[in-house]
């Protein structure tokens, strides 16, 4: 089967925010587990002007909604950037992925040579859709759930490269 638009976002959208959901159970677990505080975890950064581990997952949750709805011209579920608790990043995380479910090979047809403009703060950039799924949506998702990962690991929560890999079935 040839590799579509579908097969490239959908599939590894889900797959990535899988991952972090687990990462959120292995971090709530750790700190229950050692009694630290969940917003020690929740508030983590890496570098004081990284952004902290909840925004991470909040941008993995825009960057792959986001990316559909850019592609498709359909505008996508908009979730606040509130979360301050564990059950409240998996829920966003749930929220993501039962938005991502929705979509269809069909709805992405075509959307390779779709020409879009991404404009984010001073960014101004025109793609095609498959130039922006390449080499800016799934790039600054891997990004993100990399550096969710990297705070958890730097602050002791026992993952490594497998948690970040995720199951292969």
């Amino acid at each position: 089967m040839p590799l579509t638009m579908y097969k490239l976002s959908v599939p590894v959208f889900l797959r990535g925010l899988t991952v972090l959901s687990t990462l959120v159970e292995k971090a709530e677990t750790h700190a229950q587990a050692r009694n630290i505080a969940p917003e020690v975890l929740i508030n983590a950064r890496l570098y004081p002007d990284m952004l902290p581990f909840s925004a991470q997952i909040q941008r993995v949750s825009d960057t792959s909604k986001n990316a559909i709805g850019r592609l498709t011209g359909t505008t996508p579920p908009s979730f606040p950037d509130e979360e301050k608790t564990f059950a409240e990043l998996k829920e966003r995380i749930s929220n993501t992925i039962s938005y991502l479910q929705t979509v269809s090979e069909a709805d992405l047809d075509g959307t390779d040579t779709r020409q879009l403009t991404l404009n984010v703060g001073k960014l101004k950039v025109d793609f095609t859709g498959e130039d922006y799924l390449l080499k800016f949506a799934l790039p600054n998702f891997f990004f993100h759930v990399a550096t969710a990962h990297d705070i958890l690991r730097h602050n002791g929560v026992e993952v490594g490269k497998r948690d970040y890999l995720g199951p292969y079935d």
